[in-house]
């Protein structure tokens, strides 16, 4: 113990390694339950390459075909790995967030507490609805234009089973992030960093740097995917105009 009946820093650093291991562990575990159902997993990852995908029914897209090759020995593997991983992760996430906020949370005040409460709770859920809106609509068409354009009937579409689950790791990560955008700014907007008039007043700079954002981010090179992430980017802007409108009006 310190002077002040507080914990060391030594003490600090020990904590803080037994949160790290029970959050790899919660993660390990996770990922293991991920590993072994191996079936489940990718009936849920691969079910954008199928025509009968429920984005497809809803829009009424014609048949269509998508072979995914494999083209390593070790490819398939390592690619069950890395999905696994990925899938522990996020169904760990809830567990992570809980054990990191119980670790800072004795440094807070109290309306503190409650206010890191409501951003963490708020950035989580915006993550978890950029990978679904990811996964549900902009993956879907992305695979969809992509998987099936042809420049001549002579030449076939094989894509290999990495370039699939990178572009779909990739672009979820991707959304997650930005999606992230309005809880940014309603942050920025409490500490007065950031004001409704200056986002309406660069708009136009604004939209330009989204476009700019997505075609950085964008795992393809297409026109096609490139205004499909740039589309959510500017609407998230949007959202953020108002949130941040109204978060000033209540200061």
């Amino acid at each position: 113990m310190s002077d002040d009946g507080g914990l060391t820093f030594w003490e600090h650093l020990d904590v803080l390694r037994g949160s790290l291991i029970r959050m790899l562990v919660a993660a390990v575990a996770a990922g293991v339950v991920a590993f072994v159902l191996k079936d489940w997993l990718f009936s849920v990852v691969l079910a954008p390459s199928r025509d009968d995908f429920v984005t497809y029914r809803l829009l009424g897209a014609e048949h269509f075909s998508i072979r995914l090759v494999n083209t390593g020995l070790t490819e398939q593997f390592m690619v069950h790995m890395k999905m696994a991983f990925a899938a522990g992760v996020l169904m760990a996430s809830p567990y992570i967030l809980y054990v990191l906020f119980r670790f800072i949370s004795p440094a807070l005040y109290e309306n503190e507490r409650r206010c890191s409460v409501r951003l963490t709770v708020a950035a989580y859920a915006m993550f978890i609805v950029g990978l679904l809106v990811n996964y549900f609509v902009i993956f879907p068409l992305t695979v969809r234009f992509l998987g099936t354009y042809s420049v001549s009937a002579d030449v076939d579409n094989l894509l290999t089973l990495s370039s699939y689950v990178d572009t779909l790791v990739m672009m979820s990560i991707v959304f997650g992030v930005v999606f992230e955008i309005p809880v940014v700014c309603w942050l920025l907007a409490r500490f007065g960093l950031l004001k409704a008039e200056w986002m309406s007043r660069y708009r136009k700079h604004a939209v330009v740097a989204i476009v700019a954002v997505a075609a950085v981010v964008t795992p393809t090179s297409d026109a096609f995917t490139l205004l499909l992430v740039s589309l959510p980017i500017w609407l998230l802007y949007e959202a953020s105009v108002v949130i941040v409108r109204q978060t000033r009006g209540k200061r």
